[in-house]
């Protein structure tokens, strides 16, 4: 009869919520247990063997081994007021929160107000890609970069002040340090800018051979900028492709001028030799096999879907933009503007070859690629027509105060001796007057502004490659180079 009321009484207390299946639930049905079974204990006390534990500890046992937990000597903690007033904030909530009116307690979130800042991020001079020369302050918002702010000119040189105390011939060898990846066209520009005050012509040969060093130094540059370009992004196997083709650009050089890198070929009045036999042979075989390397180069890039995924959309300018930031080079043609200083104002022997300019659609990185990827091959397009077109003759001009005799002059002409040692020690004076020469540079438009007292050394000297990203260190100088 008990334990039918024991069962009864724990299955109505289960129904109603009062207990749960724990230990402390079981202490509750303990006690009502004890009560119940008082009175029936009382019927029972007096017969024979009758033992009130033996009766109730087998249920108290199956009971134990039902509802106790392992003791883990912890406290139990409860929702307290200092608790529960956290929550009394002002929230906001959705119809997913409130169902026929009723606010759900348990999913509302407390509304914090935090103040976020961008971080400042040092990027250099210390950081490897930029190898001390140059620090920029960037300012990130995540992983997006809102703004850098330059700071240049931690490789200063004085070029500029440098030069006002040179001769003209002895100031050529600055230009070559300055873009260490363009030697040539460097010398090219502060050739003609000379040649522009001195009012004097080169021989024809002179200027093809210009022209071909000129696009050579094009490719040289172009190599360095697309295949550090995949490099930083992830791709080193283009890197070792091209710079073993740049290897063998270097041998041309080296075997006109007997230097790789900083040639001092082009000269004031032409160049300083003429070309070694057999040199025009080995360009021509070069060039065949080059035009394969940027087929591969294609195959592997232009096409690769993380290539397109981190240069499509990327650093985009539109063309009105590009125009009121005064880019030019790639950066111009590749927002879609078609402005190419070798065809508006031609100079050497570029009106003398044909060649087409590509431009851009979008202004992003990819276009710019592509750009590169086709002047390249416009650049063989007009290596090929300088050698078929390559005339015999002189390659500087024939005036002994300008351009030395040769040693063999020497050898037989006592004025030559004279000529070279004036040449050499004192060099040449150039007429009073000033100039702005610009030309078509790997990297844009390269100017040189020169200013002559009517002495044998530059009385003021700029130089600036105009609106450009593709930048090499060693020209970024507050003094030296304006990159804008």
């Amino acid at each position: 009869m008990w334990v039918v009321r024991v069962g009864i009484l724990s299955l109505r207390l289960r129904q109603s919520g009062i207990i749960t299946s724990d230990y402390s639930d079981f202490q509750i049905i303990h006690n009502e247990i004890t009560k119940m079974s008082g009175a029936s204990m009382g019927l029972l006390k007096f017969a024979a063997g009758f033992n009130k534990n033996a009766l109730l500890r087998p249920q108290i046992n199956a009971m134990l081994t039902k509802f106790q937990q392992p003791r883990r000597n912890g406290s139990r903690w409860y929702p307290d007021v200092k608790w529960l007033k956290q929550y009394d904030t002002p929230v906001l909530y959705n119809e997913h929160h409130i169902a026929d009116g009723v606010e759900k307690f348990d999913e509302r979130q407390q509304l914090l107000e935090k103040t976020v800042k961008n971080m400042y991020l040092n990027f250099g001079p210390a950081h490897p890609a930029a190898h001390g020369v140059l620090r920029l302050v960037l300012e990130l918002d995540g992983e997006v970069v809102l703004k850098a702010d330059p700071h240049v000119g931690l490789l200063h040189r004085g070029t500029e002040k440098l030069i006002e105390y040179k001769t003209y011939l002895q100031a050529l060898p600055y230009f070559d340090r300055l873009d260490y990846v363009s030697m040539m066209t460097n010398e090219q520009c502060y050739s003609l800018a000379v040649e522009k005050l001195l009012n004097i012509e080169i021989p024809l040969r002179a200027k093809y051979i210009r022209t071909m060093f000129a696009e050579i130094t094009r490719l040289l540059n172009h190599c360095m900028a697309v295949s550090s370009h995949a490099l930083d992004i992830g791709a080193i196997t283009p890197f070792f492709w091209l710079f073993e083709e740049r290897e063998k650009m270097m041998e041309f050089y080296e075997r006109a001028s007997g230097a790789r890198m900083h040639a001092a070929y082009i000269r004031p009045g032409g160049v300083a030799l003429d070309i070694p036999a057999g040199l025009m042979d080995d360009i021509y075989e070069f060039i065949n096999k080059y035009t394969e390397r940027l087929d591969e180069l294609d195959d592997f890039l232009t096409n690769n879907r993380i290539w397109k995924a981190r240069t499509i959309n990327v650093g985009t300018v539109g063309a009105l933009e590009a125009l009121n930031l005064g880019f030019s080079g790639v950066m111009l043609r590749g927002s879609g503007i078609k402005w190419d200083l070798r065809v508006t104002q031609p100079y050497d022997a570029y009106d003398l070859v044909n060649f087409e300019i590509p431009v851009g659609v979008n202004g992003d990185c990819f276009d710019r690629y592509i750009c590169r990827m086709e002047e390249m091959r416009q650049s063989c397009n007009i290596i090929y027509q300088c050698l078929n077109q390559m005339p015999p003759g002189d390659v500087k001009v024939d005036d002994h105060k300008i351009s030395p005799p040769s040693r063999s002059e020497m050898k037989l002409s006592m004025e030559a001796v004279i000529h070279h040692f004036k040449l050499y020690s004192q060099g040449y004076t150039v007429p009073a007057g000033a100039t702005y020469t610009a030309i078509e540079a790997p990297k844009g438009e390269f100017g040189v502004y020169l200013i002559s007292d009517g002495s044998s050394k530059p009385y003021r000297y700029v130089v600036a490659i105009i609106g450009t990203l593709d930048i090499v260190f060693g020209e970024v100088d507050r003094q030296e180079v304006l990159v804008i």
